[in-house]
């Protein structure tokens, strides 16, 4: 198992696993046009990283992380770290590869400033980064329906 950063090699594959992602949240809208129209220009932007698990070749998983900022169109906390989207294909799961894609994206925010890392993860995901260090901050995003999860970051951790 190996988590590294995405590569343009990589595109078709994270592009099936984010539409398998979006397909297994039930969400209306269609996510071959999120990919295309917004995702992948955002990527390329450099408005945000990925970061892949990848097992004997394959692409089995990814994250998305960012530092919040002013000119990224998902700024809900300036400044602070934000594990936006982190997936791995059900038949790969269960097997610490999510905590993997985790601690992938938390290092590269430490090292990028954040002290704070937050996320939004959906009610049946809570209790992963709950075991993980994140605990219910108190506030809830409306747009994305979902309660913050905080996690102060130490630098020595890392």
């Amino acid at each position: 198992m190996k988590v590294r950063p995405v590569q343009l090699s990589d595109y078709p594959a994270f592009k099936k696993l984010f539409c398998d992602y979006y397909t297994e949240l039930d969400c209306e809208e269609d996510p071959l046009p999120l990919f295309d129209d917004c995702l992948l220009p955002d990527l390329k932007a450099g408005l945000f990283e990925v970061g892949i698990c990848e097992i004997e070749g394959a692409v089995v998983g990814f994250v998305i992380f960012q530092i919040d900022d002013i000119l990224n169109d998902w700024n809900f906390k300036e400044g602070c770290g934000d594990v936006r989207e982190l997936y791995v294909a059900p038949a790969f799961r269960r097997q610490s590869l999510g905590t993997a894609l985790l601690q992938y994206a938390e290092a590269a925010l430490i090292k990028s400033g954040a002290t704070e890392i937050y996320t939004l993860p959906v009610e049946e995901c809570e209790s992963f980064f709950i075991a993980r260090g994140y605990t219910d901050g108190g506030e809830y995003c409306a747009e994305a329906d979902n309660k913050v999860f905080i996690k102060n970051m130490d630098k020595s951790d890392f």
